[in-house]
């Protein structure tokens, strides 16, 4: 203690030396060296100011010290020197948080606008939003959706819910040969106007579609699977009714064969992204982790106790038994929203 005494001692004893001249000496000497070396900052930030009184005088006293600063190198041995702690000096106009970012396709390097839509209440840790009535549910996809429909049906029935059962069966995103599925969604929600929309596709997926430079793209590569998903996407725009429709789109359980697994995995890559724009009106329903755990496949698994075939023969669709528990599942999710 004694040392740090005597070191205090000494600093009171050399801080009585200086006295409010020298201060005011030194804030101007100050003022001085900076007009030296930034003083064309004044007129930058004079300019940047609203027409008035505060901006006239800046200029006045910006643009002479802007002028002297000019005529002496001062300016770049400073940045030289105090380059290392500020290595963003030399910045690009354009890309600043100050431009906002505008809604739609815009410029190829554009980055695309995020929208509170995309964020589900759980995902930010807020409260649900209220429970709506479900008045009608529509279940469509491929055969995929059959007998999932019957179930979700039977699991209603007598609830106040109107089940509209719409499955193509021998249809695909990826082929319109049967029926066009950016059609069909917008004469669907037309016709249907379902609070909620359940879809179960991708039995039939695989075909080659067109690029943005009209050339066939074969599956299964990162291209084709852009393309697949903005499919995906436009369908999910269109289902949603700029918000009042929700939708459960399902996830294809692995398959049997190494080729058609292949393919619903880029499916289901495909559909997680497609739906990011809309988190709180998209729920992507993973079904492997009930049916396939792993991406594994297998015929059967336990319910109830019991060894159950969930599968049918072909090593694509669910049976009745599996389907029958995939309602219950999609029963439990509907009820997270709604009241039925």
């Amino acid at each position: 203690m004694a040392d740090d005494d005597a070191l205090m001692h000494r600093f009171e004893k050399n801080a009585r030396r200086f006295n409010a001249r020298d201060a005011i000496l030194t804030v101007f000497f100050a003022a001085f060296v900076l007009v030296l070396i930034q003083g064309n900052s004044m007129t930058r930030a004079g300019e940047r100011l609203k027409p008035g009184l505060q901006r006239d005088v800046v200029l006045a006293v910006g643009k002479p010290a802007g002028w002297i600063a000019d005529q002496l190198p001062l300016h770049t041995v400073a940045h030289d020197l105090t380059a290392g702690l500020s290595p963003d000096t030399q910045l690009s106009k354009e890309g600043g948080f100050d431009t906002p970012l505008q809604a739609g396709a815009g410029a190829a390097n554009q980055v695309p606008l995020v929208t509170p839509d995309a964020f589900a209440p759980a995902t930010i840790g807020a409260k649900p939003g209220p429970k709506v009535p479900l008045k009608t549910l529509l279940i469509t996809g491929d055969s995929l959706s059959q007998p999932l429909d019957t179930e979700l049906g039977r699991a209603l029935a007598g609830g106040g819910v109107k089940v509209v059962r719409d499955a193509k069966l021998g249809s695909g995103i990826s082929k319109t040969d049967i029926v066009d599925w950016g059609r069909l969604a917008v004469t669907q929600t037309k016709n249907d106007q379902p609070d909620a929309v359940i879809m179960f596709m991708g039995a039939n997926e695989g075909f080659p579609m067109k690029g943005t430079n009209g050339k066939d793209m074969p599956c299964c590569s990162a291209a084709w699977a852009s393309i697949y998903a903005n499919r995906a996407r436009q369908m999910m725009n269109t289902y949603r009714r700029g918000g009042r429709t929700h939708i459960y789109w399902l996830k294809i359980p692995a398959q049997r064969k190494p080729g058609r697994q292949a393919i619903a995995r880029v499916v289901n890559a495909a559909i997680t992204v497609a739906a990011q724009p809309w988190g709180n009106q998209v729920t992507v329903f993973d079904t492997n982790p009930t049916f396939t755990p792993g991406g594994k496949y297998r015929d059967a698994m336990d319910i109830g106790g019991k060894e159950t075939i969930v599968r049918k023969s072909d090593g694509i669709h669910l049976n009745e038994a599996g389907s029958a528990l995939l309602a219950k599942l999609m029963v439990a999710e509907l009820r997270t929203g709604f009241d039925f």
